[in-house]
């Protein structure tokens, strides 16, 4: 049977009625049991000024988690300046930092503000701040301790009010560990760590996820999708998305381009996944049930279809032993 596809203008909400976990949380959509830890550490850092350094593969949301803790805080109504710290060369990304005065170096023709000026008041946010050069690291350490910093080719000092949200991919104590990240700012900067679990662990959130992204080009208008083809959901729920949240939406937005019509078939999606398809059509999977079922009960028909073997009821969900453990003593099974 095909999955049909809400037309309500309220279809998150309609998706899972019966589901007390689902939930918009400022932006991060989740229903997943592993995700209310996170929404509760968010509520209470947001209420004080310490850093708070957010963990997670790419693509999870870890600037969502941190527009969500400027949005919850004291800071809301000042600005809300990100920057990706991998993206610039240390001259760049210095002068990003903390500006630079005009002929600190060749084509700096005027004063530049920095974003520590950019964010004054409000929070400043950033990310894979494990890729920051030691020297900059250094630079950054002494900004969180004395509130203060100087634009490049300075000499005056500046008071920095501004509440520091970090973010990586990477342990920053492995990075430690092998001499590429200062450990006193790693203590600084993870004063409140928050870990996003991947989209993997969390797999009762990938059809809230796609109802999402779905309706989102719906909007557009270039095409309407109002179907799910089976065989098509069967293989976007078993996925073990590497890519997170971002690699799922990039994934719905070549399948709005390359289909057309209100069915999003197999065939619309990119090549690893019908790949995937041929390689796995021989199983029967119960993550299907996840788009209209409750976790406790896709939980009960995987250890119904395993005979009640744990490692492979879990196998069948694509979840940790560890996880499935956790989550079957969550429902009392």
């Amino acid at each position: 049977m095909k999955q049909k596809i809400p037309k309500s203008k309220n279809w998150l909400q309609t998706i899972e009625i019966n589901s007390s976990l689902q939930q918009n949380f400022h932006g991060i959509l989740s229903r997943a049991l592993q995700m209310q830890p996170v929404f509760q550490i968010i509520q209470s850092a947001a209420k004080t000024e310490v850093t708070v350094l957010v963990r997670g593969e790419s693509g999870t949301g870890k600037e969502l988690v941190a527009s969500a803790i400027h949005t919850l805080s004291s800071r809301s109504t000042q600005p809300f300046v990100a920057i990706n710290c991998a993206a610039l060369s240390l001259n760049l990304l210095e002068s990003e930092l903390f500006g630079h005065v005009r002929g600190a170096f060749s084509g700096a023709i005027k004063d530049h503000p920095g974003l520590f000026n950019q964010a004054e008041g409000g929070t400043l946010f950033l990310d894979e701040v494990a890729e920051l050069p030691l020297e900059l690291q250094a630079k950054l350490l002494r900004v969180i301790q004395e509130r203060t910093y100087t634009p490049v080719g300075g000499t005056k000092s500046y008071t920095a009010n501004v509440r520091i949200v970090a973010a990586t991919h990477r342990s920053l104590r492995e990075e430690v560990k092998l001499g590429r990240f200062r450990e006193d700012l790693m203590y600084r900067l993870r004063v409140v760590p928050i870990f996003i679990p991947p989209l993997r662990e969390r797999r009762e959130d990938i059809n809230l996820l796609l109802a999402h992204f779905i309706e989102l080009h719906n909007q557009k208008g270039f095409r309407q999708i109002e179907v799910i083809d089976p065989e098509a959901m069967r293989v976007l729920l078993d996925y073990q998305w590497p890519g997170n949240i971002r690699e799922l939406q990039n994934v719905l937005e070549y399948a709005f381009v390359v289909g057309r019509g209100a069915v999003l078939h197999l065939s619309e999606l990119p090549p690893e996944f019908r790949e995937s398809s041929i390689a796995t059509n021989h199983k029967t999977s119960v993550t299907t049930l996840a788009f209209t079922g409750t976790e406790k009960n896709v939980i009960e028909q995987a250890l119904k279809q395993s005979n009640g073997k744990v490692t492979q009821a879990a196998k069948l969900l694509g979840m940790s032993r560890a996880t499935f453990w956790r989550k079957r003593k969550t429902h009392g099974l």
